[in-house]
């Protein structure tokens, strides 16, 4: 049977997660932000997570993201949760791994909802669901040669 997409928002309704990954190539806001495109969405909300110069008050030199083999598996399952809590239209995210430079985009994710709140709401706990549940680590180096690894 051949999909039809002239009524907006209808791929929506059936698939609203559209991007899920876990990937070692730069990430793209455009591309995130595309893929969360809905007619009947009437707030999208974004978060981008880059690498930054600091830590607890100490300069990264250095840092390196590592996933477990589930980790795409998990992400599929915080997204499925968020999309059962909330009237989410469309949603994305994605991880990078690898070693990153400091301003790297590390993760991007977003959610379309009816609604602003709501898709505030939803994006907010996709990125915390993410960063809490998804076995993803960070590794850091320091300007002092020290290394910490967050998460694992």
């Amino acid at each position: 049977m051949a999909h039809s997409y002239d009524h907006p928002g209808e791929l929506a309704a059936a698939e609203p997660i559209r991007l899920l990954a876990v990937r070692d190539t730069p990430l793209s806001v455009d591309e995130v932000f595309g893929a969360v495109g809905d007619a009947a969405a009437g707030g999208t909300a974004l978060f981008v997570g880059t690498v930054r110069n600091h830590d607890g008050g100490a300069e990264v030199g250095a840092l390196g993201y590592s996933a477990h083999p589930t980790a795409e598996a998990e992400l599929r399952r915080v997204a499925e949760k968020v999309v059962a809590d909330f009237p989410v239209r469309a949603l994305a995210a994605v991880h990078r791994v690898g070693d990153l430079a400091i301003g790297d985009l590390a993760v991007v994710v977003a959610v379309s909802c009816p609604h602003r709140a709501e898709a505030f709401a939803a994006c907010r706990r996709l990125i915390d669901d993410l960063k809490r549940e998804v076995p993803i680590w960070k590794h850091q180096t320091f300007a002092d040669g020290t290394e910490e690894w967050v998460g694992a």
